[in-house]
């Protein structure tokens, strides 16, 4: 990057914002942050991060600042509700390491968002402005202004809208969204390990699958807290919300009959939060001259296949790459984004609501039907083909591909398998950022602290 280079203004410092900023600044880009939050905390909830969204952080360089707060996990199982029958569906731990390179960790979110905004900090300790919610924007051949709610203003080349589900970047754009309600109420909670049994405490990742319902339930924080995550069909509450409070009652409630090891994660939480899933159709287009969007703000997805986090983390490094290869030229670099990124994060979107389908189908009721269903719908063949394609991405090679799918469109030929982003990952660099390179498998290989 020359001199002369675009300011970036980012609305919103959730981990996509704050992904994206980091991978601009190392480029050495002016970025500026805008959050409306007094200050800089998220929820208390984990997430799971697989090989891909890892891929990203070993080459913003704080993969091993997370490492050490995380819970690398071994695997995950299929239980099923009532009677706790379990199943291995997935290997992660080395099998992870060897397969993409990287390992599946869960981590606890407030976790993963301190450790970007520190590094964000130590490139540009004022790059995060706190208090400063948007309020909307203008945009002309020249630049994009911010229009802050407490009437400030403030102007750069291009406007990227990471401000979540409820954006108000992408309703300046395209106007008001309509969700629909899916039927479906989550909870969630953060439960104390020392509470639990120590059977409960394994490193892996436990799907309990029901008619109507199910539970996800992992370590997160070192081993120190259990994430809970359940979600059942009911009609009777559609409030989008992280900050709505539940009851104890109220949740054991809605999984009466389900396993005593439930029952104990409802009893042993210090609060529980409800919120309805909404879905809403992808979006076939985000991004309008120097503005763009990323993350849930325009590809908001289902928690079923755990990738929500993990998409706004790859939309943050594949922009910033768009950036860095287009010449200054922002609209162009803006929509090569777009178009790296539509087909994948819409692919996530469709395929999150199928596995909530998949989760609650009514043969899962009774244990033979659930047998039958579960040697057809998780056998080994059936979730490599699920999940392959997600964990193998790679987003250093993801510009080089839709550099060469330009190419090829242009002389309408067929792209190589070879050159797309799931294929074998590049070792380039570009502007101090390692872009995708494999870590060394000694290192690799090394057990999370804890462990």
């Amino acid at each position: 990057m020359g001199t002369g280079s675009p300011r970036i203004l980012i609305a919103g410092a959730g981990i996509g914002g704050l992904t994206a900023a980091l991978a601009l600044i190392r480029l050495g880009y002016d970025v500026d942050v805008y959050e409306q939050a007094r200050e800089l905390k998220d929820v208390g909830a984990g997430l799971n991060i697989s090989a891909n969204g890892n891929r990203v952080l070993h080459a913003l360089r704080v993969l091993e600042q997370l490492e050490p707060l995380a819970c690398e996990l071994r695997g995950k199982d299929l239980r099923l509700w009532n009677t706790g029958r379990a199943w291995r569906i997935i290997d992660f731990g080395e099998e992870s390491v060897e397969r993409y390179g990287y390992p599946y960790l869960a981590v606890w979110r407030p976790d993963l968002l301190g450790v970007l905004a520190a590094a964000v900090r130590a490139e540009k300790p004022d790059a995060i402005h706190l208090d400063s919610e948007c309020a909307g924007l203008v945009q002309d051949d020249a630049g994009v202004t911010l229009h802050l709610a407490d009437g400030r203003r403030v102007t750069g080349d291009a406007l990227v809208g990471a401000d979540g589900v409820h954006s108000t970047i992408r309703r300046a754009l395209f106007g008001e969204d309509r969700p629909e309600f899916t039927g479906i109420v989550a909870w969630r909670a953060s439960v104390p390990m020392r509470l639990l049994p120590g059977h409960m405490a394994r490193r892996v990742s436990t799907n309990w699958v029901g008619e109507g319902a199910h539970v996800v339930h992992y370590p997160v924080r070192r081993g120190e807290m259990m994430n809970f995550i359940g979600s059942v069909e009911r009609s009777d509450w559609d409030v989008e919300s992280w900050s709505a409070r539940g009851t104890a009652d109220e949740c054991a409630n809605d999984y009466h009959g389900w396993h005593e090891d439930i029952q104990l994660l409802i009893r042993s939480a210090p609060s529980l939060y409800k919120w309805a899933l909404l879905s809403r159709a992808p979006m076939t287009r985000w991004t309008v001259g120097r503005v763009t969007l990323l993350g849930d703000a325009c590809h908001p997805t289902l928690p079923t296949l755990g990738q929500g986090a993990v998409m706004a983390m790859e939309d943050g490094f594949v922009l910033a790459m768009c950036l860095e290869l287009s010449d200054g030229d922002v609209p162009v670099a803006l929509e090569r984004y777009e178009g790296a990124r539509r087909n994948r994060t819409r692919k996530v979107v469709l395929g999150s609501a199928e596995n909530a389908r998949r989760f609650h189908d009514r043969a899962l009721a009774t244990a033979d039907a659930a047998q039958a269903y579960v040697d057809r719908e998780w056998s080994r063949e059936r979730v490599f083909q699920r999940y392959d394609w997600l964990y193998s991405y790679d987003v250093s090679r993801t510009i080089e591909w839709t550099r060469a799918r330009e190419t090829r469109a242009a002389a309408r030929a067929p792209l190589p398998r070879s050159a797309r982003p799931e294929a074998r990952p590049s070792t380039a660099t570009s502007a101090g950022i390692p872009r995708g390179s494999a870590r060394p498998r000694s290192r690799a290989k090394r057990r999370a602290p804890g462990r």
